[in-house]
């Protein structure tokens, strides 16, 4: 009984030691930032996760017609270590965006976040505030998590006077600037001027015009995939 009572003594403190180790090892893990936790898998690709409204969810388009497909398509030949995810909803405001931003990095864990929200709250005279500061909780949330971002900025029609229009426009800079980001100032650069770029409704690229998106966004989104 005595060498009994020593064998269980032992395996007892040899299974307490290992609790505490696994223990040691779980609240390591727990104080690591969390860009540190969210390292992919080796050879895992990156992810650069666009966040949109219709203009980058292929509205009135298949989705495989829309810029960000055409674009998860170059990444796939050009840069083979990363993949696009495209998180754009039709008529996405930037308060919508903030309030999703959160559930999408940590479900997608992306390298590059590109922002292309806004244009809704211009169209719909929304506070210019409210949506700088909607923009701004979101490149916070993503660059918090580890990712980099890029923003892509709008322009609207002046409906509702060249002060709210120049501000909505000024937004975009204001936070790339605050924040060093790389910044596409306006997506629809290349198509805007012809209205044989658009849908019926003048305010969704066609198909045909996608290609002229996708390779403006390139210019800058191109870059960053090292």
């Amino acid at each position: 009984m005595f060498f009994k009572n020593i064998r269980y003594g032992a395996a007892r403190t040899r299974l307490q030691c290992a609790m505490s180790t696994a223990l040691l090892l779980l609240a390591a893990w727990v104080a690591l930032p969390l860009a540190a936790q969210q390292v992919p898998a080796t050879g895992a690709p990156r992810t650069v996760l666009v966040m949109g409204d219709s203009l980058s969810a292929a509205y009135g388009l298949s989705a495989a017609q829309g810029w960000v497909a055409l674009t998860a398509e170059q990444v796939k030949r050009t840069r083979p270590g990363w993949r696009v995810v495209n998180a754009s909803i039709s008529g996405e405001t930037s308060a919508g965006g903030a309030s999703r931003i959160a559930a999408e990095l940590q479900r997608h864990r992306p390298g590059i976040v590109v922002i292309a929200l806004g244009a809704n709250d211009g169209l719909r005279g929304l506070s210019l505030a409210q949506t700088r500061t909607n923009l701004d909780r979101m490149i916070q949330a993503a660059r918090k998590s580890g990712a980099r971002v890029m923003l892509i900025g709008m322009r609207i029609p002046p409906n509702y006077g060249p002060d709210y229009t120049r501000g909505f426009e000024a937004n975009f800079k204001v936070l790339a600037d605050q924040y060093k980001l790389p910044l596409l100032p306006f997506l629809l650069e290349p198509v805007a001027r012809d209205r044989t770029n658009f849908q019926a409704d003048n305010l969704h690229p066609v198909a045909a015009a996608q290609p002229k998106i996708r390779d403006h966004v390139w210019q800058v989104l191109g870059p960053m995939l090292k």
